[in-house]
């Protein structure tokens, strides 16, 4: 489980990136690169990390699922992923 502070540091983020995103496109397209330089550094889509949405984990993400690999792996186990079936792991 990841720890409250690192989640609400990564809506935080989120945020900013979504506040900014019309103007840091608008100043790529005009190649004013100082003034990219002047916004947050958090406002970069490059700065968000990928979470498991049931559990935090940052590590082990599978982006097609939007979980950890150890919650994938449960829930195919359960049978909650339709498409997906137990091999021999």
């Amino acid at each position: 489980m990841a720890k409250e502070s690192m989640k609400a540091r990564e809506v935080k983020r989120q945020k900013l990136v979504d506040k900014y995103a019309a103007k840091r496109a608008e100043l790529k397209a005009a190649g004013d690169y100082v003034g990219l330089q002047k916004l947050p550094k958090n406002s970069a889509p490059v700065r968000l990390h990928n979470r498991c949405k049931l559990t935090g984990r940052p590590k082990g993400y599978m982006r097609q699922f939007g979980v950890s690999r150890i919650n994938f792996r449960e829930m195919a186990s359960n049978g909650l992923i339709p498409g997906i079936k137990k091999a021999s792991w």
